[in-house]
């Protein structure tokens, strides 16, 4: 595979994610995009906004190709947990918007610079903080799907809605009496299992 297609096949995974993380947005109010809906307190805006951090600095700063004007790390303060969650005075408008401005500024990278094009993590260990582009985008992407795969079951509990886009669910039943159904055979495999010695 030549650099051209490689980088096309790589950028089309990272977008896969955004789009998927994003969809996850639409259709709930104010306060279900931003509930929290673990002990940890993961909900939906604030995944954007974390990952808006996350490409910030590895699409960005670690190329040496910072976004004037953009959030920085130390602009949220003390609260480590400050890039996982939106103020009530932070609008989804601006979050998203903020996000979608940063996420043409990584593609921007991406399509400026090669595969093996070097780069610095700061924050990472000195033994592996000499990265390239290839490396960082692997990286992301995983980090974009990782949270992709939390929002799919933030979501999922908030109203029922799952799947990998609106026009393409990607699930193996299309019914909820199905999902009933399979619901109780796994529930009941478990308590199977459980039951064993």
């Amino acid at each position: 595979m030549d650099e051209t297609s490689a980088k096309a096949h790589l950028h089309r995974a990272l977008q896969q994610g955004r789009d998927a993380l994003l969809w996850k947005l639409e259709g709930l109010d104010e306060y279900d995009v931003r509930r929290p809906m673990t002990p940890t307190a993961t909900n939906l805006l604030g995944l954007v906004k974390h990952l808006t951090f996350v490409e910030l600095g590895y699409l960005g700063d670690t190329f040496g190709r910072p976004l004037p004007g953009a959030p920085r790390p130390e602009d949220l303060g003390d609260d480590p947990t400050a890039d996982l969650w939106a103020t009530a005075d932070e609008s989804r408008a601006d979050i998203v918007a903020t996000y979608r401005r940063v996420t043409a500024h990584a593609d921007e990278t991406v399509a400026a610079l090669s595969l093996d094009a070097p780069g610095h993590v700061e924050h990472w260990p000195e033994e592996r903080s000499a990265v390239t582009l290839h490396g960082v985008l692997v990286h992301v992407i995983a980090e974009i799907h990782r949270h992709a795969g939390h929002a799919d079951i933030v979501r999922e509990h908030l109203d029922g809605a799952a799947g990998l886009r609106h026009d393409n669910d990607n699930l193996a039943h299309d019914e909820p009496a199905a999902w009933t159904a399979h619901h109780a055979t796994v529930e009941q495999a478990a308590r199977e299992a459980a039951r064993r010695p």
